[in-house]
């Protein structure tokens, strides 16, 4: 008896195994084969020069001043006609919203959908206290150790001084596109965009304008940041997660500290515990939906356990998932994430508040929605005494756009030309950005940067000593320059994954 169950609980053993070799093997590389693009000579220093003058300028948005900065943003615009004359020659020149700029220039094809890139011009400001940890000062764009260093040198606008350089370029050699290409550069994407991208958007919509595609800043070209992936990881944002701040107030009978009421009835106590059981009960995580695509693209291109298991999710699934949870960037592509923001109670030590009011902030993940998430906080506070309210800002996640489109394909066999030793990938914008306002003037929405980023670099971002290097600003103006390119050739060639 005891022979037969060995028996059978090895053949079940050596099954399992030949599914998970098989199933290994079959999930081959998705990674498109593609001719390199032509050598683009593109003066490095020249570029570097242009990003260190916008630099200069302190174009640093307000959520209450709506003309917060506004003398400086008009000496980037002036400065921008300036350096670009080419292009502020041919395109046709918008002001929108005040301070936001839309660009115009027109296509052969009439009956071409139109393709929109985005940038932003303003600025996150540096944080009180932390001037003096720069290596330079933050706005003086300084050319240095081969980076320009600065406030908005890779947020957001060394993709804006990319862009119009590869189109200056474009222009002097007499290039003419087929679909017409605008250009929304927003003035205040860092506080919400509501006074740029948004009064962008409605304008268009009121024209009646339906785009191609649309291509924002989002994810970028990472190394050494994905565990298990040797190489470099461009992941395009194919969606992004919504935002949430639920405010949550409850009243309490104040009194002195002398006679505290019963233990865990104070506003302060009630208000801890329900914190902690947002905190200590989020809702659930999974490799569902954009995650899921990710690390099935990824997995054929990792080596020993790590492609086994991400290409065996069936089996693996929940080893993987725990161990991606303990990475607060995996962690939050397969969950709506829960953050403990700001709390205050009280304002004497001998004195028992009677009010405790708390923020949490939400990013949702495709699929889960706003009345869902206010749902889950009602039932995590405990206690109809609770009062709730959603902060103005609050938006839904996106739709998914497709990855089997052309305009995703027509990205990566852009990316792929130029950066071969790259992993391309789908991914999930956990942040917000000014693209989420146009969701409604395409159904392909895509968010991506040719940035490069190493572990270190992260915490750059909205950080101190914010740089870019030149050579990769070179190759932000060759992967738009070759983006135009591409997708003017009306009959360009199809790529197939690789074998």
């Amino acid at each position: 008896m005891i022979k037969r169950v060995f028996s059978a609980l090895l053949a079940l053993v050596l099954l399992v195994a030949a599914a998970v070799a098989v199933n290994t093997l079959r999930h081959g590389s998705r990674q498109l084969e593609v001719a390199p693009a032509p050598a683009l000579p593109v003066d490095e220093k020249g570029v570097a020069e242009r990003l260190s003058g916008a630099i200069r300028f302190q174009t640093i948005a307000s959520r209450d001043d709506a003309h917060a900065s506004a003398a400086e943003f008009r000496k980037l615009h002036e400065y921008l006609q300036q350096r670009y004359p080419r292009l502020h020659a041919a395109l046709k020149r918008e002001t929108v919203g005040g301070y936001s700029l839309l660009y115009t220039w027109p296509g052969s094809d009439d009956k071409a959908k139109p393709i929109l890139l985005m940038a932003h011009q303003d600025v996150v400001p540096i944080s009180p206290g932390t001037e003096g940890r720069w290596e330079v000062a933050p706005f003086s764009g300084e050319v240095k150790a081969g980076y320009v260093w600065g406030r908005g040198s890779w947020d957001d606008k060394g993709n804006l001084i990319a862009q119009m350089e590869a189109i200056e370029m474009l222009l002097a050699a007499g290039f003419k596109p087929r679909q017409t290409i605008m250009l929304a550069y927003g003035h205040d994407e860092e506080v919400s965009g509501q006074r740029g991208a948004v009064q962008i958007a409605r304008l268009l919509k009121e024209r009646n304008i339906n785009f191609d595609f649309v291509l924002d800043e989002g994810l970028l070209i990472t190394d050494g940041i994905m565990p298990g992936l040797a190489k470099p990881a461009a992941l395009i944002g194919i969606a992004e997660k919504g935002f949430l701040s639920v405010v949550l107030k409850l009243p309490a009978t104040p009194g002195h500290s002398s006679m505290p009421p019963p233990r865990g009835t104070s506003a302060i106590a009630m208000m801890s515990a329900a914190l902690r059981r947002l905190d200590d009960e989020q809702l659930p995580a999974g490799l569902r939906g954009v995650a899921r695509e990710m690390f099935e693209t990824i997995a054929p291109e990792m080596g020993g356990f790590n492609r086994v298991a991400l290409a065996n999710l069936w089996l693996f699934g929940p080893v993987v998932q725990r161990q991606l949870e303990k990475g607060a960037s995996t962690n939050a592509m397969m969950r709506t994430t829960t953050a403990l923001t700001v709390m205050k109670a009280g304002n004497a030590e001998n004195v028992i508040p009677g009010l405790a009011e708390a923020t949490v902030n939400f990013r949702l993940l495709p699929g889960d929605t706003i009345a869902a998430v206010t749902e889950h906080v009602k039932k995590k506070a405990g206690s109809e005494r609770f009062e709730l309210m959603a902060l103005p800002g609050a938006a839904e996640a996106s739709a998914v756009s497709p990855t089997q489109s052309s305009s995703y394909q027509l990205i990566n066999r852009t990316v792929r030309s130029l950066f071969p030793d790259v992993v391309v990938a789908p991914g999930l914008m956990i942040a917000a950005t000014d693209s989420r306002h146009f969701t409604s003037l395409s159904d392909h929405v895509y968010r991506f940067s040719p940035v490069r980023a190493k572990p270190e670099d992260l915490m750059r971002f909205h950080g101190t000593n914010e740089r870019i290097s030149t050579g990769n600003l070179a190759e932000l103006v060759r992967f738009y320059h070759q983006l135009l390119r591409n997708a003017a050739a009306a009959n360009a060639p199809a790529s197939t994954p690789s074998p």
